[in-house]
């Protein structure tokens, strides 16, 4: 514990962090368990969706920053921490609120089906979240795995030779499913601005992220032909979408 809260006092976006993902975590145990006379079906199987993404990224956070196994294993829990709102080290905790609003919309899906209500759209929502996971640990392992071989070069192998940063894209995929899964039940503007603001909230977070990583990387690789050229070809955050910096958006020209 001690360790812990010395690295808390060195960097504060890491307890952000992971104070994000165990309130996920927590919201996905105790609103199913409020609900359990009612929750079932999609509405369940959407819950433990929250959960395994909450534990995974909470998981991920603790084992690099207790397990570092160099300095850029440090800074790499570093970008993961600014990932889900390192900026909120400024005041108070105000990311994390803003940051648990996405939860609003799976709330609300639990709460209309304890009303009777039919979950039309849950079904497509709870593939996004599928996706979304998946996409983000399989990007995460195929980093991993690059980086034990080549620690110097920037990782362009599999779902990164398709878009630049494809765990922030699956973080936006992963939402989308959660706030389409409660698409049927917005029947209120309150609802719909609700739900939507979430959203918004990811978005934000996850395409500042890609911006403050990209201005990294140009430095780390700077005059690096083979790193020019991947820019110049992969997308920086959407797949086929042809935008390929945040520093001032581009649209290649052909």
């Amino acid at each position: 514990m001690p360790d812990l809260l010395s690295i808390g006092v060195q960097a504060v976006e890491y307890f952000v962090s992971l104070g994000y993902a165990a309130s996920i975590a927590a919201q996905a145990v105790a609103f199913p368990f409020l609900y359990r006379d009612t929750i079932r079906g999609l509405a369940l199987l959407q819950a433990g969706l929250l959960l395994a993404y909450g534990l995974r990224l909470g998981i991920f956070l603790a084992f690099v920053i207790a397990f570092p196994r160099s300095r850029n294993s440090r800074r790499k829990a570093r970008n993961a921490a600014s990932m889900l709102g390192a900026q909120s080290r400024l005041q108070s905790g105000r990311s994390i609120v803003l940051l648990r609003t996405p939860f609003f919309a799976a709330l609300l899906t639990m709460s209309a089906q304890a009303g009777g209500m039919a979950l039309a759209s849950a079904p497509m929502g709870i593939v996004l979240m599928s996706a979304g996971l998946g996409l983000e640990a399989c990007a995460d392992w195929q980093k991993s795995e690059f980086k034990k071989r080549n620690p110097s070069r920037f990782c362009d192998v599999g779902l990164y030779s398709v878009v630049r940063f494809p765990n922030y894209f699956g973080e936006m995929v992963f939402w989308l499913g959660v706030w389409v899964s409660a698409m049927s039940t917005y029947r209120s503007l309150a609802a719909w601005s609700l739900g939507s603001l979430g959203l918004m909230c990811i978005v934000l977070v996850m395409v500042g992220a890609s911006r403050r990583l990209e201005l990294k990387q140009s430095k780390t690789y700077a005059s690096n032909a083979a790193y020019e050229a991947y820019v110049r070809r992969v997308p920086i955050l959407l797949p086929f979408l042809p935008i390929y910096s945040l520093r001032s958006p581009k649209v290649r020209q052909s």
